[in-house]
């Protein structure tokens, strides 16, 4: 692995454990920030640091640093911890995020307005210190030993007006370190240890003793510490708030260096070459399997022949645990993108002052990790849209009988070979009307044009097509509805977009469960098979070609009662060759109203199938998705369900009006 990728790596993983941390800070501003927390994001900050003058960053280097500085005021207490703070911290991690973006394709990092803007935040107002009188409280023999650090934490509990304890215990020097350690963990269970002082006064030979500064809103018999507990100060008498207590592992029974996991990080590219590996063993086994027939043929039931049909299913059972082993290793669960959506809902729910709940639901399902990191940046728009669009403002929706906080939520579930994933909020719903009169405004449609609900609706997805008068913060940034959906599409997946007006938009991502493996339905149209992802078809339905329509040229099949849209694909791709028999395949592709017929004149059977991109030279072929190997070696064209959809029912909407 190349030390530039070696790098991206490290810092991706490094900026992502930024962002859990920044999360947990934000929610801990409305009851109490976690100082752990605080401290693991200035660590990882100082990590990050690190490897950037490893690698010979030397501006992130620097900005790294300054941020580092900056979250040292904060831990200190020199810089208020505040809203203000928690979004400036925010706005770093975005720069941090898209100068890592830049490395990776060998772009130059201009730090210096970052570290200037931060350095202009560190000289702000600084907050006021509190004015305890801490020599009369602990006395001066105990605080010329706290390091400024422990005495901010005092301060800080002080002003929280927590009860403040001393205890003291002697330890022998064999097994000090366990015990130390399990107190620690009681503590903490309870409150916090500001610091741990050593003591030599009536500590007998072989052993060692600590005075333990303790800060906890229980008073000092509910501390259960199994040890002599003195009160410096009583806590406030109130209700504490309930604290959510972080699961902690227990202390290992046996002293070891050994790394505490056994898991090892592989680049997703790797993984790709053991796939391609792995179709051509189904090419290998294919062959077997062929083999096999033709000897049944020749011999019939003899023994090699039944040799032979034993290593081919063995072969058979030992290719599928490989091919399942390795989607397995690529699959994510949804709840990391999610996460990293909730704070989009945060940040700019608080920027528009617009109170908005998230809810999550699916956080479980799994899905295809490159599809995954696809997905991000639709999802983020889809959910900047709904707070800045869809979302009324609390004198709105008081009016309107709602709840004055706004409700978004995020939802993920399995659907056959697909994944849905799903962003609705309660807002206003969609204006079709001044959608329509946009579209008429800016030339899309026609004033007298008579459109459905549903093709109103379509119109979002035109390029540049926007309701938005004024560009703000949050959307209307010129990048629409349109790339959402060209996005979806190159993953073989498409959106759907449901809404009612003053109750709620919900918008649907419906996306192949992972681009490695797919599951095809192979076909024959004249001399030439394709393939079609199973994860687009609804149904195949047998026909007689008498039994289609035509109207003005287009095709339509009865389907229970319902016309159905047919593509015939020997016209589509031009291969007639004139001999289709009367039989004939519709296979039915697609969901809902976004269905079409394609039609074929033979169903050969479904095959797993590793697809590989068709390359620079054939991009933007028309209709295919990409090609597989299948048979001898053999190339099969993997056709594009979504864009022969989309054309088919643009042509077949000219024809219905």
């Amino acid at each position: 692995m190349s030390s530039k990728r070696e790098f991206i790596i490290e810092a991706e993983e490094l900026l992502s454990e930024a962002e859990e941390l920044l999360l947990q800070i934000q929610e801990g501003l409305d009851e109490e920030v976690d100082p752990d927390s605080i401290n693991a994001l200035f660590r990882t900050v100082h990590t990050l640091k690190g490897i950037s003058g490893l690698f010979g960053h030397e501006g992130l280097q620097n900005f790294c640093h300054s941020l580092e500085n900056l979250l040292d005021d904060i831990r200190m207490g020199r810089v208020e911890l505040s809203e203000t703070t928690v979004d400036f911290l925010f706005r770093q991690h975005d720069f941090l995020k898209s100068s890592i973006k830049k490395v990776s394709e060998g772009k130059e990092v201009d730090v210096e307005p970052e570290v200037k803007e931060i350095e202009d935040f560190r000289a702000s107002p600084k907050k006021e210190g509190p004015s305890d009188d801490l020599n009369s409280l602990l006395g001066e023999d105990i605080l010329k030993v706290l390091s400024e650090y422990e005495e901010h934490r005092l301060r800080e509990n002080l002003k929280k007006q927590k009860g403040i304890y001393i205890a003291q215990q002697v330890f022998e020097l064999s097994d000090f370190d366990k015990k130390l350690k399990a107190i620690t963990e009681k503590i903490k269970k309870k409150g916090e240890l500001i610091a741990t002082l050593p003591v030599s006064e009536g500590v007998p030979e072989g052993s060692i003793g600590f005075k333990l500064l303790i800060a906890s809103q229980s008073p000092a018999e509910e501390l259960n510490l199994g040890i002599k507990v003195d009160t410096i100060k009583e806590p406030l008498k109130k209700k504490p708030r309930p604290r959510a207590q972080p699961l902690k592992k227990e202390a290992s029974k046996v002293d070891s260096i050994k790394s505490s996991t056994t898991t090892v990080r592989v680049d997703i590219e790797k993984l790709d070459m053991v796939l391609n590996t792995v179709g051509e063993l189904a090419l290998t086994h294919g062959a077997i399997k062929r083999i096999e027939d033709e000897l049944l043929e020749q011999f019939g039931y003899d023994r090699l022949v039944f040799d032979i049909h034993r290593v081919a299913q063995s072969f058979t059972r030992k290719l599928k645990e490989l091919q399942d082993f390795l989607l397995e290793l690529r699959m994510v669960p949804v709840g990391q993108i999610f996460s990293r959506i909730s704070q989009i809902v945060r940040r700019y729910s608080k920027q528009l002052n617009k109170p908005v709940e998230l809810k999550i639901f699916g956080e479980e399902t799994e899905i295809d990790k490159y599809i995954a990191e696809e997905i991000v940046d639709p999802l983020m728009h889809i959910v900047r849209n709904s707070i800045d669009h869809g979302i009324e403002d609390e004198e709105t929706r008081l009016r309107l009988g709602k709840n004055r906080t706004g409700q978004i939520c995020l939802r993920a579930y399995q659907r056959g070979y697909n994944v849905v994933v799903e962003v609705e909020d309660d807002g206003r719903g969609l204006e079709l009307d001044r959608i329509r009169e946009k579209a008429v405004k800016t030339g899309l449609i026609t004033g007298d044009e008579k459109l459905t609900e549903k093709e109103i609706v379509d119109l979002i997805f035109k390029p540049g097509f926007s309701t938005s008068d004024t560009v703000t913060e949050v959307s209307g940034r010129g990048v629409g509805m349109d790339v959402v959906k060209d996005r979806v599409a190159a993953l073989g997946g498409y959106v759907d977009v449901s809404t009612e007006k003053d109750r709620f938009t919900r918008i649907s991502l419906i996306l192949p469960i992972t681009l490695a493996i797919i599951k095809s339905l192979l076909v024959r149209v004249g001399p030439h098979q394709f393939a079609i992802a199973l994860s687009s078809i609804a149904e195949t339905v047998q026909i007689k070609r008498t039994e289609l329509q035509s109207i003005e040229g287009r095709f339509v099949y009865n389907l229970r009662d319902e016309p159905l849209p047919v593509v015939p694909l020997d016209r589509y791709y031009g291969i007639g060759n004139g001999k289709a028999g009367e039989d004939a395949f519709i296979v039915v592709a697609g969901f809902g109203e976004r269905r079409v017929g394609l039609l074929v004149d033979e169903v050969q059977g479904s095959q797993d199938l590793v697809i590989k991109s068709l390359g620079e030279y054939f991009e933007g072929l028309k209709g295919f998705a990409g090609a597989a190997e299948v048979g001898r070696h053999e190339v099969v064209m993997v056709i594009d369900v979504e864009s022969i959809i989309e054309e088919a029912l643009v042509s077949y909407k000219g024809v219905k009006s």
